[in-house]
């Protein structure tokens, strides 16, 4: 299994079909120089643990973008998955399928069996890994708050 990527690394370019206000559409990392982006990597649409992690990020979503940064959330499920399961919750950011799990494996946090280790990464307006956090067992999560922080400290306010 690949190795996540260290802090201070140029974050792996990727693209992929995610969910938008307009339908689908292509959404590549290094097209989103200039401002941060939190890459949130969770283990699957409409599970207990997974719901709350999004939705938490979604009521807390202007704590994101007052910092100037973007949120994706990336799991192995396929678009419809994704359509439904945004529809459903009322998520505004972007859902990432991959389900050929090549994002997934680059950034270390695929599971043999169970799918995706929720983890998180902030990639900074430069395309480096500037804060991230990899769970081997994701029954808990990275909160708004502490994502928050680490953004405020990229931009030097804290």
């Amino acid at each position: 299994m690949a190795t996540s990527p260290a802090v201070g690394s140029v974050a792996p370019d990727f693209t992929l079909r995610g969910t938008s206000e307009n339908g689908e559409r292509d959404y590549t990392l290094s097209a989103e120089r200039g401002h941060s982006v939190v890459l949130a990597f969770y283990p699957g649409d409409n599970t207990a643990v997974c719901t709350a992690q999004l939705c938490s990020y979604q009521a807390g979503l202007s704590s994101f973008t007052d910092l100037n940064a973007t949120v994706w959330g990336l799991s192995v499920q396929d678009m419809a998955s994704h359509e439904k399961f945004a529809a459903q919750r009322g998520l505004t950011f972007p859902l990432l399928a991959d389900p050929d799990k090549s994002v997934h494996r680059e950034y270390g946090v695929l599971l043999p069996v169970r799918g995706a280790k929720r983890s998180v990464f902030v990639v900074d307006a430069d395309g480096v890994v500037a804060w991230r956090h990899v769970s081997n067992i994701g029954l808990t999560y990275k909160g708004v708050e502490e994502i928050a922080q680490a953004l405020r400290e990229l931009s030097g306010a804290s």
